[in-house]
């Protein structure tokens, strides 16, 4: 069985590049549209990744990884934020929330292959 990668992002477009990215390469991928649900469904279940936009509706990524961190089952999980922001202190934000690494949009197929093998052990 696959790892399992969470995805989130409220534009569908980049959920399902993200999804198509990672299932070619075996992963298995969960898909939420916005921080919220995607706290809400991984209160039932773990994932090896979670990999998160920064600005959405309802829970934003760096709310999210606060949230999760918050969580005793996910202390240790990596979170990538995949954002268009590249701002210097957005990012200092989104490491003090506890994110492992960020990767500015648009990415490439490989660019995201290699930073999710990086973090996410076989």
């Amino acid at each position: 069985m696959g790892k399992s990668i969470m995805s989130v992002d409220d534009s569908s477009t980049m959920r399902r590049m993200v999804s198509f990215t990672l299932k070619s390469a075996g992963y298995d991928v969960i898909e939420a549209s916005d921080g919220a649900e995607a706290l809400n469904l991984l209160k039932s279940r773990a994932v090896d990744l979670v990999i998160s936009d920064i600005n959405m509706p309802n829970l934003d990524g760096i709310e999210l990884t606060r949230k999760l961190r918050s969580l005793p089952s996910f202390i240790r999980t990596p979170i990538i934020l995949l954002t268009t922001e590249s701002d210097p202190g957005k990012k200092a934000e989104g490491r003090a929330a506890g994110a492992t690494g960020w990767i500015v949009k648009p990415f490439n197929q490989e660019q995201l292959l290699a930073v999710v093998a990086k973090v996410v052990p076989n």
